[in-house]
């Protein structure tokens, strides 16, 4: 049997590793155009702050491919030739496979702003190379703006801080981490981010550039010495364009699979339901791409599995405040634990939605639980478990069951 997959990313990994659960003597290829080395994203920003050596980025041993004997690739998938079942890499090459894994990821978004080209110290902040290039640009005396207020933008404001003379982050939603916070949260945040010395330019874009200087629709012009591009990413979706069903990502089931014939997808490129909302959503979240992709692996390699639990979930710091936060936002909401953090609820029809914890995050995974099995709220005490979250707000049979789950 040839597997293929395209992709080095968590995705990827799972992949890997699913099928080898399975097959421990078919051909595996990885195509990867950052090559033989599988890295954890999350960490770059700990890289170029120096709080991680380049060796603590490895997601797994350096040895990984050579045990579960995959051979890599290190050029671009240019094609998928669905019909002769075989990948065109950049170079013109076939590999052919049998089964295919499109875990292809994601790419930074960067407007077309005017005079764009006229900047010559400008970076995105998404891969291991795009750390590096910034870290050495760096220098104490150096502004740097970033244009993006969101996860990537303020993990890339962390990673520099010590390392430049000013940080100023322009956006234009009305607030921080718009995509995963509340008013509420998300002004908490801001202002513990603006402690240590980061400073917002908010609900204004960029409306030109000059060399060294940004112009904002609201007319303030910010000198900067480094640009940092963070305005969002897109899936990777043009590999199976007209080959399988896509909407902002390649759809998939709850087994991985797509609508065309022995070709799975997982990851950021992927599009899959949301079990807290029941709606179908890109979850770039790294968790869910490794279960998606062990998922599709098990499969590909003739197992049985599925996994239908994905929801929205982040679980970030920045400066050393923690963030948890998972499912929609809609519904009745309850306030709790206010103290020295932020915390809310959101349910409605007998079930928790979702919910947002800023500072405290402990026992998150309690809601996290809750969410993904769908628990009716009528089956434990809610109002325990609101204030303090904890497996004696269920009931016994169901604090059994969890228990059991955990060994």
């Amino acid at each position: 049997m040839r597997y293929v997959i395209i992709g080095n990313g968590a995705a990827g990994v799972g992949g890997a590793e699913g099928i080898r659960s399975r097959d421990k003597d078919g051909e595996v290829t990885i195509i990867s155009a950052e090559g033989a080395r599988i890295y954890s994203r999350p960490l770059i920003s700990y890289l170029v702050a120096g709080k991680v050596a380049d060796s603590g980025m490895d997601y797994r041993p350096a040895d990984f491919y050579e045990r579960n004997n995959c051979k890599v690739t290190g050029e671009r998938a240019a094609a998928v030739d669905a019909k002769g079942k075989a990948v065109i890499l950049e170079g013109g090459a076939r590999v052919p496979y049998d089964k295919l894994l499109v875990a292809a990821g994601s790419s930074p978004f960067v407007p077309p702003f005017e005079g764009l080209d006229t900047v010559k110290g400008k970076y995105s902040f998404s891969s291991l190379a795009d750390a590096r290039a910034l870290g050495a640009a760096l220098a104490p005396h150096k502004k740097a703006l970033i244009i993006g207020a969101g996860l990537i933008g303020l993990k890339c404001a962390e990673g520099i801080s010590e390392k430049v003379a000013s940080i100023t982050v322009t956006d234009i939603a009305p607030r921080i981490l718009s995509s995963i916070l509340d008013e509420g949260g998300a002004a908490a945040v801001a202002r513990h981010i603006e402690g240590k010395g980061v400073s917002f330019r908010l609900s204004s874009s960029v409306k030109r550039f000059e060399p060294g200087t940004a112009y904002l629709e609201s007319g303030e012009a910010i000198a900067f010495d480094l640009l940092v591009t963070a305005v969002g990413v897109r899936p990777n979706t043009a590999l199976l364009k007209g080959v399988a069903d896509t909407d902002r990502g390649i759809i998939i089931n709850a087994r991985s699979e797509t609508s065309a014939p022995d070709i799975y997808a997982a990851g950021d490129c992927a599009q899959a339901l949301d079990a807290s909302s029941g709606e179908s959503k890109v979850m770039a979240l790294l968790p869910n791409a490794y279960m998606q992709g062990e998922c599709a692996g098990v499969n590909m390699a003739g197992g049985e599995k599925s996994f239908d639990k994905a929801v929205p979930m982040n679980a970030v710091g920045f400066f050393g405040l923690h963030i948890i936060t998972a499912g929609n936002y809609t519904g009745n909401v309850r306030a709790a634990g206010e103290g020295d953090g932020y915390k809310r609820l959101f349910y409605s029809d007998n079930r928790l939605n979702g919910y947002i914890m800023v500072g405290d995050v402990g026992k998150a995974g309690i809601y996290t639980s809750l969410l993904r099995d769908g628990t009716p709220l009528d089956t434990l005490d809610f109002e325990q478990i609101c204030e303090k979250p904890g497996l004696m707000a269920f009931t016994s049979k169901a604090r059994q069951e969890k228990l059991g789950e955990a060994r």
